[in-house]
């Protein structure tokens, strides 16, 4: 969409959520990292950084990429199925996860190009897109892009949906969360220790956060299964526990690991994404495993009478057994949204 896109920088602005300190250093309020930074210095996120004692959102609107996804990539299983949103996402990330998939722009600067809020709905509505979704590194260090552009999505009838590591402040999160219809949220271990280790942050803001976007948007969790370090039967448990403990309709999928960026450890097997798959199976309704296939392990299938209700072959997606939110076979209510 070359029309869009514009030079770099267009738009630095100052940042919301930040308070100023003496000799001209600023502490960041966005995310729980807490950044005092220093004149001319960036935060963890890179993106926010001091200048003249100002905090200023320096990666407003400056975008890595733009595509239209299927919803079912982000992953969201029961959030409009089969239909497509327009993507796109920052140059940054207030983790320093060792695993990162999407390091190379989460983790290293790399060109972006501009794309003001209004072109990009307007993006949205041109390609027939059902919203915006703000993804590939992490959306909620875009604070201030993200409140103006998902405001004008929301007027426009569009939706926002967020892929999301999760590490936000309980205020801003109150801000955004009006504006937001879905999440996919990275829930990548039960234990802090295993965050503040692998990924440079801390695990009770997460759960704060999935908790608050339970009562407010839809929302799904994904969890990447690493071999020897969130793959124990205990880690397994807890995390299960965790969310069923919350809400036994909230969709999770675990996902198969692959070497990237800082860790070598071989890839998850099978067996253990299935043994996850089984053990969640005994206190969920919808259970799904990513990034390998196994027959059945993508697809919906109805809570009580087990009849298929979506069937999923990559991100091709065949809604078989609902009438409507309804099962054809029990009429049980099925948990999706966007589906008349």
């Amino acid at each position: 969409m070359p029309s869009l896109l514009m030079p770099k920088g267009k738009t630095d602005m100052e940042g919301a959520y930040y308070e100023k300190q003496a000799g001209r250093t600023v502490h960041c309020l966005l995310c729980p990292q807490d950044c005092i930074i220093r004149e001319g210095k960036k935060g963890i996120c890179s993106i926010r950084r001091n200048e003249g004692g100002k905090l200023i959102a320096s990666g407003y609107g400056e975008c890595t990429s733009l595509s239209m996804d299927p919803i079912e990539k982000k992953p969201l299983y029961h959030f409009y199925p089969g239909k497509d949103i327009l993507s796109t996402g920052p140059n940054g990330c207030n983790f320093s996860c060792k695993f990162c998939q999407n390091w190379t722009i989460s983790q290293e600067e790399v060109e972006t190009a501009y794309i003001s809020p209004e072109d990009l709905v307007a993006a949205a509505k041109k390609h027939g897109s059902i919203g915006i979704s703000y993804t590939y590194a992490e959306p909620l260090i875009w604070f201030e892009y993200l409140r103006d552009t998902g405001t004008l999505a929301r007027q426009a009838g569009l939706v926002n949906v967020l892929v999301t590591n999760g590490f936000i402040n309980p205020q801003p999160l109150q801000e955004l969360l009006p504006i937001v219809d879905a999440m996919n949220i990275d829930l990548k271990a039960s234990s802090e220790g295993f965050y503040r280790r692998m990924c440079g942050g801390h695990l009770e803001p997460v759960l704060e956060t999935i908790r608050s976007a339970y009562k407010k948007c839809h929302i799904e969790l994904t969890n990447l299964i690493i071999p020897t370090l969130n793959d124990s039967d205990e880690d397994l448990d807890q995390l299960i526990a965790w969310v069923a403990n919350l809400g036994v309709e909230i969709p999770l999928h675990f996902s198969r690991y692959f070497p990237h960026h800082k860790l070598s450890l071989p890839p998850t097997p099978e067996s253990t994404l299935l043994r996850a798959y089984d053990k969640a199976k005994k206190h969920l309704r919808y259970i799904y495993l990513g990034n390998l296939y196994a027959e059945g392990t993508s697809d919906t299938f109805c809570y009580q009478c087990h009849a298929l209700w979506v069937k999923r072959s990559g991100y091709h997606t065949r809604i078989v057994g609902l009438e409507g939110r309804k099962c054809r076979a029990c009429g049980a209510q099925a948990d999706f949204v966007g589906i008349p």
